[in-house]
């Protein structure tokens, strides 16, 4: 499938590297494809969850464990059987705030995205633990670059 996207421009992605959301993401129902576009060199870099519904329309993510390594969200299996989740090991994302200063750059907790690459459908979920909206990485990030 090609697309063209405004962070990437043209772009294809096979079928069997499409994303599913049943439900869409939080506050956006309506997009149901994406495609994670991330530079497969770089260990806990920041990736784009590049949406197929909307061209103008990508997420800043990160694996939650290179930022915290015991983040251990607990979501109801309820909300797992979207996306047909049994016992294999999800792979998580976290959606990123990108602010003006890159010094505020934040990490949304709460509300994780989780994915069986078995059969690549995903969901976001709101967790209930104590987890931050705005959990400031840069200095994390900062310090894995040195």
């Amino acid at each position: 499938m090609k697309k063209n996207t405004r962070l990437f421009g043209e772009i294809d992605i096979s079928d069997d590297k499409l994303i599913r959301f049943r439900d869409g993401i939080v506050g956006f129902p309506f997009m149901k494809d994406f495609a994670l576009i991330n530079d497969e060199e770089k260990e806990n870099s920041i990736m784009w969850l590049q949406s197929m519904d909307e061209e103008q329309f990508a997420l800043p993510v990160i694996d939650p464990y290179g930022i915290m390594p015991d983040y251990k969200p607990t979501v109801d299996d309820e909300l797992l059987k979207s996306i047909d989740y049994e016992d294999q090991i999800p792979f998580v994302l976290v959606t990123l705030t990108v602010p003006p200063k890159i010094e505020d750059l934040t990490a949304n907790l709460k509300a994780p995205i989780i994915i069986n690459t078995d059969n690549n459908k995903g969901v976001q979920v709101i967790v209930e633990d104590d987890y931050e909206v705005k959990y400031h990485i840069y200095d994390l990030l900062k310090k894995k670059e040195d």
